[in-house]
């Protein structure tokens, strides 16, 4: 059995739990969460998109992004949509209320990047971020 610092995938996870709870305490002020917040930015990039399409573009479970866009739902920041005969097919579409959420979680998203940059460095920030880019976007 490998040591906890051999284990990739825990130490991955684990910075990760700790990157999003910076992002999150610094949203919360406007009541999104990190994964929230990338929805709607996602959502406000490419326009409507349907569940499997958005599942797969985050690469979430879409058990996970069924919890996710609940809330979101919920207070007005997203509509879904059936399309076409299948009602199992949903697009999903940011709101006007969703577009003032995002731009106004903006501030508090770059004062967590700030405060993680500053934390861990400039330079390796971006090449973290380049390494983990890599990654996800070559599988």
């Amino acid at each position: 059995m490998q040591e906890p610092f051999d284990d990739d995938c825990f130490a991955i996870r684990q910075a990760a739990r700790y990157v999003s709870q910076i992002y999150d305490r610094h949203l919360a002020s406007v009541g999104l969460t990190i994964t929230q917040f990338s929805l709607l930015g996602r959502l406000n990039r490419t326009g409507p998109m349907t569940m499997k399409q958005l599942a797969e573009v985050m690469r979430m479970q879409r058990t996970t992004l069924v919890r996710t866009i609940q809330p979101l739902r919920r207070n007005g920041l997203v509509v879904s949509e059936a399309l076409g005969a299948d009602a199992r097919v949903l697009s999903i579409a940011l709101t006007a209320d969703g577009k003032a959420r995002l731009e106004a979680g903006r501030k508090h998203w770059h004062a967590a990047q700030a405060e993680f940059e500053h934390s861990f460095g400039g330079q390796r920030a971006q090449a973290l971020r380049g390494e983990l880019f890599a990654m996800t976007n070559g599988m």
